[in-house]
């Protein structure tokens, strides 16, 4: 994905790199612009960082890719490893797309790394995520590790991480309908974009995906004699008969696995494809590196929060964070509430003015509660309230922002018994609410 600082790519800049992105803005302020010339002739200038990168686990698609970089990471480092990670979009800060060696980067070392990359660029048409990408490698390259870890920005083919000619395996996490004007109006044109991660000879990852996306993948793969590893198919994942944990299977053997970190039944699902992913890479890993699905953590996905916006809210009431934003999102989070059935689920909802907001709304509708629509005066394009009300089936009333909507849930709903509330639509939405409770990246 290729966009603006002021065009759709996340919280508002600030500070020193903030005032370096919004002067490389100018260079070429389009939202997004996918294409791989104008980085590669970056990246030569630079001395080709991305050619001096540890070994590269690359991880597309629409939903969950984030998810599954974060539970690879937990899998490395349990080994030991030194792991680089670079992800999009930040929540709040724009450091939080860098973790180097197990630590997110410094704004100070950002912000000299932005510099280098803008010299190198000499005032040529380029755009604020090819810059952000130029300086992941550059990073990426300068601080020994043993693993790093990219996640595609929006698409595969043509978005800015695909200059990477060798990753050690590339993983393909759920495909959904998003994106459309960029990607395609249909799944299979969805997962061609997706599948254009897939090099020469490289293995390759996937999860379930219907029968029409699972055969474009397949395509793609045989035409880079890439080996393939399906759900279902080369390995599988379920849970063991007492429920307690995860038996995970491929052509190598049995792994009994603990459930991971993350909440949510799909979690299982991205789980089973980064033991895949690491498993096809080839990479040797001690047998306690598995144990570290359950340290996994990746805020805004079904997070917990316990900042100051609980605190508008009664006592033993639980307070949530879901930045999905997409028809395939709101299905995996209304499995959630099913298993939630002990309690009523409250929702408010902000969604961002590209997005469905009836796909999104609609599995969620027959298990919430209630729904209160929220546009923050800081989420970038904010669907206006009014839009998300009349996509919501007559179920959905106005918020209209966060703190308003606690507190009439609050002044509303009787204290006993408790309740789960879901702040959830957006990766913008989210960025707020993290602000507002006080979070802070680590």
């Amino acid at each position: 994905m290729n966009a603006s600082p002021t065009s759709g790519l996340g919280p508002e800049f600030a500070g020193r790199t903030g005032a370096i992105l919004e002067r490389l803005n100018q260079l070429y302020p389009a939202l997004i612009d996918l294409s791989l010339g104008r980085l590669e002739h970056l990246l030569a200038r630079l001395g080709h960082p991305e050619r001096h990168l540890p070994p590269v686990i690359h991880v597309a698609g629409t939903n969950g890719k984030g998810s599954t970089c974060a539970l690879i990471r937990a899998i490395a480092e349990a080994a030991g490893w030194r792991v680089h990670v670079m992800t999009s979009p930040h929540l709040v800060h724009v450091t939080e797309r860098f973790r180097i060696a197990g630590k997110i980067v410094t704004e100070s070392e950002l912000a000299e790394v932005l510099e280098e990359v803008e010299r190198a660029n000499d005032g040529a048409p380029i755009t604020v995520f090819e810059v952000l990408t130029a300086a992941g490698f550059v990073l990426g390259a300068r601080h020994p590790a043993e693993l790093m870890i990219v996640e595609v920005g929006l698409g595969g083919r043509y978005d800015a991480t695909n200059v990477l000619a060798r990753p050690a395996a590339c993983a393909i996490a759920s495909i959904s309908m998003d994106h459309e004007a960029f990607l395609g109006d249909t799944l299979e044109k969805i997962a061609l974009e997706k599948a254009g991660i897939i090099k020469d000879f490289v293995p390759v990852a996937t999860g379930r995906h219907p029968t029409d996306v699972m055969g474009v993948i397949a395509r793609v793969a045989a035409e880079h004699d890439a080996p393939l590893w399906r759900r279902g198919h080369e390995w599988s994942i379920t849970p063991s008969p007492d429920g307690t944990r995860l038996i995970y299977r491929d052509g190598e053997g049995m792994l009994e696995l603990p459930h991971p970190g993350l909440p949510g039944q799909h979690q299982v699902d991205n789980a089973g494809l980064a033991v895949a992913t690491l498993r096809s890479s080839g990479l040797s890993l001690p047998a306690q590196a598995w144990a570290g699905l359950a340290d996994a953590h990746w805020p805004a996905r079904l997070q917990q929060l316990h900042g100051a916006l609980t605190h508008l809210l009664p006592d033993g009431w639980d307070l949530w964070l879901d930045g999905g934003h997409n028809p395939g999102a709101g299905e995996a989070l209304a499995r959630v509430m099913q298993e939630w059935s002990d309690r009523p689920v409250h929702l408010i909802v902000g969604m961002k003015q590209t997005k469905d907001a009836s796909g999104f709304l609609a599995p969620l509708l027959p298990h919430a509660a209630s729904v209160q629509a929220v546009a923050e005066p800081e989420q970038h394009l904010a669907l206006p309230v009014a839009d998300i009300i009349a996509a919501g089936q007559g179920r959905v009333t106005a918020g209209p922002t966060i703190k308003q909507a606690l507190e009439h849930l609050s002044r509303d709903m009787p204290a006993h018994p408790p309740v789960r509330v879901v702040i959830c639509g957006s990766l913008y939405l989210a960025g707020v609410a993290l602000q507002q409770d006080g979070w802070v990246a680590t």
